[in-house]
C-alpha cells in the first residue's frame, strides 16, 4: 500500500543554487589555502589523529564513506588486545577479574551512548546487532489488534528494514500488501514531503498500530522531523520508533524529550565501531518497568539481582536492559568503547556544529565546480536545508554514471555507489577535514573535464 500525491514532473538538470544560497556561501573560497585556514580554525581538527586511514591506495585517500563504515579508532587495537590478554590470563574468571569485567561490560557504554542519542541512561543499552534489535523491539511495540493493525514507513527504506517490517506483519498472519503503508516521494520528486507523512498518519489514524521510519534515509540523506512524526503518531494512538543507523553519531538526537517509544542503531557507520559491530537500543522510560509488554526474552535481560538463581518465569530488568538476550560480545564492545570515548570527549554539540559547516563547504565546492563546468554531469538530491540533513550528500551522476565513480575511486576517493546513478559521500566531522572537501572537488573537476 502506498500513499503519495501527484505534482507536475520535475525536469532533470545540473545542480543549480538559488540566489539565497549564493549569498549564504559567499564567504567561502574553493582553494587549498582557504580550506587549510578552515582546518586551522577547527576546534575538532585534532580528532583526525585518533583514527586510522586506509593505506591500500598509492596516495592519501579522501575517505567519505563513514555512512557505510566508519574509520578505525587507533585505540581499538589496544582495547581488544587487553581483552585477549585478560582472556588468556583469567579464562572464565575474566567475567569478574578482568580489568573491565565482562559480566557488566555493556554498562561502561551506556552513559556515553545515551549522550549520543539524547536518552536517559536507563533508556539505552548496547547489545546484539541492528536488525536483531529492531525485531526484538517490534515484538513489543507492534501489537496489531482489530482494525488497528497497520505499519507506516517511508518508501525505499533500507532493504533490511523493509524485510523486517514485512516479516513482522506476516508473523501476525497479515499481508504486507494490505498492512504496510509506504510514504513515497510525489511524482517527479525524490524527497518525501513531511506533510505527506503527517497526512497519511491522519488518514489512517484508526488503523495504525506502529510507525517505524529511518531517521535519515540511507539513499537520499534526507533527515525526517522525528519529533513531529512522534507527536502525530501518538495523537492517533500508534507507537513510534526509528531506525537510526544513519542518524546516531551523525544527527543531534533528543529521543527522550521527543517522546519516541523505541529506536535502534548500528555501531559501525558514524559510530566507527568495527564491521557489523554492536548495536544500540532505546526504550522510553515510560516503558521501563512494563513486564506486561510482550517480548522475546533471554537470560541477560533477566533481573540481574536474581539472574544466576536461574528460576523459571522471565522477570525483565528495568529499562532498555530488559530487552537483552545474551551476555556481552566483549570484543565488539571493546571497539565500540574506543569510539564512544572519542564522541564523549568531542561532544555531540561540537560534532553537529562542525558537521553543518563541513557539509556546507563540500556542497559549496561541488556547486562552484558545477557553475564553471556548464556540461556538468551531477546534481545533489540531498536537502539544502541543514536542518533536513546530516553529513551525507547524495549526488546523481548523470551521463557518466558508474564511470565517474570508478575514476574518482582511482584517484583515491572512497565513497559509495548506489544504482542506478547515485554517489553517496559523507564528510564525517571527527576525522574529515575541509581540505578533504577541497581535494574531492579537485578530483571531481579533473574527472568531468
Amino acid at each position: 500500500m502506498s500513499a503519495s500525491s501527484e505534482v507536475p514532473p520535475k525536469e532533470v538538470y545540473c545542480y543549480l543554487w538559488p540566489e539565497s544560497a549564493h549569498r549564504r556561501y559567499s564567504m567561502y573560497e574553493n582553494s587549498e589555502a582557504f580550506a587549510r585556514k578552515l582546518d586551522e580554525a577547527d576546534p575538532l581538527a585534532h580528532f583526525r589523529g585518533k583514527f586510522l586511514f586506509p593505506t591500500f591506495h598509492d596516495g592519501e585517500v579522501v575517505y567519505f564513506s563513514g555512512n557505510s563504515l566508519g574509520l578505525q579508532p587507533k585505540k581499538v587495537r589496544e582495547y581488544i588486545n587487553e581483552e585477549l590478554d585478560d582472556w588468556a590470563t583469567y579464562g572464565v574468571h575474566g567475567h569478574f577479574m578482568s580489568r573491565r569485567p565482562w559480566y557488566s561490560y555493556h554498562e561502561q557504554l551506556t552513559g556515553m551512548a545515551a549522550k549520543v542519542v539524547g536518552g536517559l541512561p536507563h533508556e539505552v543499552v548496547v547489545t546484539h546487532s541492528l536488525t536483531t534489535n529492531l525485531h526484538l523491539l517490534m515484538v513489543s511495540f507492534y501489537q496489531p489488534e482489530g482494525k488497528r493493525n497497520k505499519i507506516l514507513c517511508e518508501a525505499k527504506a533500507f532493504p533490511s528494514d523493509q524485510y523486517a517490517l514485512e516479516s513482522q506483519i506476516t508473523f501476525h498472519g497479515l499481508s504486507p500488501k494490505e498492512h504496510l503503508i509506504e510514504i513515497a516521494p510525489r511524482e517527479g520528486e525524490e524527497l518525501i514531503r513531511e506533510e505527506d507523512i503527517l497526512a497519511a498518519i491522519e488518514q489512517y489514524r484508526d488503523e495504525l498500530s506502529m510507525i517505524m521510519i529511518g531517521g535519515v534515509n540511507y539513499y537520499t540523506g534526507q533527515l525526517f522531523d522525528m519529533e513531529s512524526i512522534t507527536r502525530a503518531g501518538h495523537a492517533v494512538g500508534a507507537t513510534v520508533g526509528f531506525d537510526l543507523a544513519h542518524a546516531a553519531g551523525n544527527i543531534n538526537l533528543n529521543l527522550h524529550d521527543w517522546d519516541v517509544d523505541f529506536a535502534a542503531w548500528c555501531g559501525y557507520k558514524y559510530l566507527n565501531s568495527s564491521p557489523g559491530g554492536v548495536s544500540g537500543m532505546f526504550v522510553h522510560e515510560r516503558h521501563a518497568n512494563r513486564p506486561d509488554l510482550k517480548r522475546f526474552a533471554g537470560w541477560w535481560g533477566y533481573d540481574k539481582q536474581t539472574r544466576f538463581q536461574m528460576e523459571p518465569g522471565f522477570k525483565p530488568m528495568f529499562g532498555a536492559e530488559g530487552w537483552q538476550l545474551s551476555n556481552a560480545p566483549v570484543l565488539g564492545m571493546a571497539a565500540h568503547l574506543a569510539s564512544l570515548e572519542i564522541f564523549d570527549e568531542a561532544g555531540m554539540d561540537r560534532i553537529g556544529e562542525k558537521r553543518d559547516k563541513l557539509t556546507a563547504y563540500l556542497e559549496f565546492v561541488i556547486e562552484d565546480i558545477s557553475n564553471r563546468n556548464p556540461d556538468c554531469t551531477f546534481e545533489i538530491m540531498t536537502p539544502k536545508d541543514k536542518s533536513k540533513r546530516g553529513a551525507q550528500l547524495s549526488i546523481h551522476a548523470h551521463g557518466m554514471g558508474k564511470e565517474l565513480f570508478d575514476k574518482l575511486s582511482e584517484k583515491g576517493v572512497i565513497a559509495d555507489w548506489r544504482e542506478p546513478n547515485v554517489i553517496r559521500i559523507a564528510p564525517a566531522p571527527l576525522y574529515n577535514s575541509y581540505e578533504d572537501c577541497y581535494r574531492f572537488g579537485q578530483y571531481l573537476e579533473e574527472v568531468i573535464s
